[in-house]
């Protein structure tokens, strides 16, 4: 089990060890900057470019691996090793979720990069940093913040 987090990541830092993955073509299960991710790709290339090594090895996973699922994989992850923040707390540099209907778990991630905005990797786009328009918005489910330094062996 991972150990509570003492401090937080610098928001600056994660903003920019994200923005360096604009561009990259969406690749389902990748992490590979420049080459291909997804939205889980993209969290965990943040995480290693800020923290080193990750926590955990991620389970292979289909694109449609939580269409059904009612409990939340995504966040329980997230909640191992991020720092839950209430969603009304969220800020630039917070790694956000996304579930597509109500019931159901969160199944999207990205990054929160300014008032109104998202870095996210996007099936048929890539890496983008985006509005976070309404639609996107009101899908909002969790918030997590980076710590500053990651898990002791």
């Amino acid at each position: 089990m991972a150990a509570p987090c003492v401090s937080e990541a610098d928001p600056d830092l994660v903003l920019a060890a994200a923005r360096r993955w604009l561009g990259t073509p969406y690749r389902h299960q990748a992490s590979c900057l420049g080459v291909g991710c997804d939205c889980l790709g993209l969290i965990r290339g943040v995480w290693r470019a800020l923290l080193g090594s990750e926590p955990e090895p991620v389970p292979a996973y289909a694109p449609d691996w939580v269409v059904a699922a009612t409990d939340e994989p995504l966040a329980r992850a997230a909640a191992r090793w991020l720092q839950p923040v209430d969603l009304a707390a969220a800020r630039p540099g917070d790694v956000v979720l996304f579930r597509w209907r109500d019931g159901l778990a969160a199944r999207h991630a990205g990054i929160l990069s300014g008032p109104g905005r998202l870095i996210h990797a996007y099936e048929r786009v890539g890496v983008v940093e985006s509005p976070l328009a309404t639609a996107w918005h009101r899908r909002l489910s969790h918030a997590f913040r980076f710590p500053a330094t990651g898990p002791t062996p």
